[in-house]
């Protein structure tokens, strides 16, 4: 195995920490750069970055003449559903990797995180399961200026992109995580007397649907910075299953020990923002840390999650033949991060 000195920019992000602890777990050197300082006890070195200022990334990058590989999981500021900056973002990328491919000479490969925004899911329904070379959906993304971007550049390292669908991970004090959600959901419908009912229609019910670990992304997205196999390419990357939510369901029911309700078809967005008192009130009866209503749940995000009635699915075999194999059961997943959350207290 070659050893990595890594530079993961957005590393207090989900992905961007994910991509730090495998690094770590692997024996390669990470620097991590971030707008916030990282809160981990691993030992990364970490750079305060403006990505915007190509002058800032000039200087920053001076002192990064050791870094052999790139991985970006960056993303600039934006709202919660709004549209993601593409002037922005492609800046980002170009300020900060033409500043880092200047001043290292031993660079080998930069990491692109995209996602499967890129075949449109996010518009409606789409060609299912979507392949890497699948025509661009027809809206302005960021994805595609940055992989245009880099794919053009003559230089003498490599470059490869990812594109998972959703991802969750063990995020405390990030609200924008499905899982988080859910638990705060089902305790707060506990306490109320009320089922565990899926919020969504009953066709998103029964649409096909999948997610990646963070944790196995990160798995994925290391693999490829080290596999000339995967040199110059785009990969989708999931946990390897498909899903209904209306199965998931019943077993997410099951682990709260609560009684699954019908779909409801409402907006969480609109109807649990006057539960915070209930979380509260939770929070207290259980003896969690205490955490506010608006860091456990992002409800509008929920609502996105749920809101497809369409299938989402993307074909993985790519990845496979050029040698990725591993695999998560989805389900399993899930158990997994609410027994995480549960153990750090955050929810019942």
């Amino acid at each position: 195995m070659t050893r990595m000195n890594a530079l993961v920019l957005g590393a207090s992000g989900m992905v961007g920490g994910a991509i730090c602890r495998q690094l770590i777990a692997e024996g390669h050197t990470v620097t991590g750069v971030s707008r916030r300082p990282l809160r981990t006890d691993l030992p990364i070195h970490h750079v305060s970055m403006d990505m915007l200022d190509p002058a800032d990334c000039r200087a920053k990058a001076a002192e990064l003449s050791h870094i052999t590989h790139v991985f970006y999981a960056g993303r600039a500021p934006h709202g919660e559903g709004g549209n993601e900056s593409v002037e922005d973002n492609l800046a980002m990328l170009v300020n900060a990797v033409e500043a880092i491919s200047a001043a290292a000479p031993g660079l080998k490969h930069v990491n692109l995180v995209h996602g499967t925004k890129y075949y449109g899911n996010h518009l409606g329904a789409y060609k299912t399961p979507a392949e890497e070379d699948d025509p661009r959906a027809p809206v302005p993304n960021f994805y595609f200026d940055q992989q245009d971007w880099i794919s053009a550049l003559d230089v003498p390292w490599s470059w490869s992109a990812v594109r998972p669908p959703l991802v969750f991970g063990f995020t405390p004090g990030k609200a924008r995580n499905l899982v988080s959600v859910l638990a705060a959901y089902a305790a707060i419908m506990k306490e109320l007397g009320r089922p565990f009912s899926f919020p969504g229609t009953e066709t998103a019910f029964d649409c096909l649907a999948e997610c990646a670990h963070s944790d196995h992304l990160a798995r994925a997205i290391v693999w490829m910075a080290g596999a000339p196999e995967a040199a110059n390419q785009a990969f989708n990357i999931t946990n390897g299953d498909i899903f209904r939510w209306r199965y998931m369901w019943q077993h997410f029911a099951a682990y709260f020990g609560m009684e699954a309700g019908p779909p409801l078809g409402i907006s969480l967005a609109e109807t649990m923002a006057e539960h915070e008192p209930v979380w509260d009130r939770i929070v207290e009866k259980h003896g969690l840390a205490p955490t506010p209503y608006r860091d456990i749940a992002l409800w509008p995000y929920a609502d996105y999650v749920f809101a497809p009635t369409w299938d989402i699915v993307s074909d993985t075999t790519k990845a496979r033949l050029a040698g990725f194999h591993q695999v998560l059961k989805s389900e399993q997943m899930f158990f997994d991060l609410f027994d995480q959350y549960r153990a750090a207290r955050l929810v019942p």
